[in-house]
């Protein structure tokens, strides 16, 4: 019998991760639900509806609290196959001059010292555990390839997480590690509800934008997931097809 597959899901509460979380567990994958609020955790857990799954709370900002999380998950599953780094938060859209250190230091604790810690663990797990290896996904954007205006703080990070899925895939390759990044446009979801009434735009206007579902954004998670280890999806977008995007940068 074939061993069971096991993930972990940062930020799977709401919107994508949820998504994402969801379809692992009905792929047949023990889930971890990571997240900093039990409440929504538990609701996802509730929704997978009997599959396995384990609820963390934990705050991907916090080093202690990462450590914690991943030694529940081994605990719990004895293993990590899959670890989608997903928790994000975008910053206020004002203009950057206007920015205080405290939104900067935020969005970048958040969106990229957290997923930093997180693969940091999951090496240290997939390296050592039999068999050996696993895949890291991480949750990009189109803002790793051209910023919204007033975005410096989020744009920043996911062009960050560029580098660090491409160093995270170098490294990787002694110990079995895949890692690849979904880059994601416009997933309806509650971090991007403000799209339906209108967004401010490169030249100076607001304007309401098409969004997709975010269950096509857990397909795609899923068909990265599904490769062998001697296989890797390294860049994927998934995006609303009229979104404002292309011709953009």
């Amino acid at each position: 019998m074939a061993q069971q597959r096991v993930a972990l899901v940062t930020g799977a509460g709401t919107g994508v991760g949820k998504a994402v979380a969801l379809a692992l567990a009905r792929a047949g994958y023990a889930v971890a639900l990571a997240g900093r609020r039990r409440e929504p955790l538990e609701q996802t857990a509730r929704e997978a509806e009997g599959r396995q799954t384990l609820v963390v709370t934990a705050d991907v900002r916090d080093p202690a609290a990462v450590r914690i999380m991943f030694d529940e998950v081994k605990n719990a599953f004895g293993r990590l196959d899959l670890l989608f780094n997903n928790a994000g938060i975008f910053s206020p859209a004002v203009p950057l001059e206007d920015l205080t250190y405290e939104q900067w230091r935020g969005a970048v604790d958040t969106n990229l010292t957290g997923p930093f810690l997180c693969t940091q663990q999951a090496f240290r797990l997939m390296k050592d555990q039999d068999p050996r290896g696993g895949r890291i996904i991480n949750n990009g954007s189109i803002s790793a390839h051209v910023p919204r205006p007033f975005s410096a703080p989020y744009t920043a990070t996911k062009h960050a997480i560029t580098g660090l899925t491409k160093s995270t895939s170098l490294d990787g390759r002694a110990y079995d590690v895949a890692c690849g990044q979904i880059d994601i446009g416009n997933a309806a979801t509650n971090m991007t509800e403000r799209m339906a009434s209108g967004v401010p735009q490169a030249d100076g206007s607001l304007k309401a934008e098409p969004t997709m579902d975010p269950a096509h954004v857990a397909e795609a998670v899923l068909y990265m997931a599904s490769l062998p280890l001697e296989a890797n999806v390294q860049f994927i977008t998934v995006m609303a097809t009229k979104m404002p995007f292309i011709g953009r940068g």
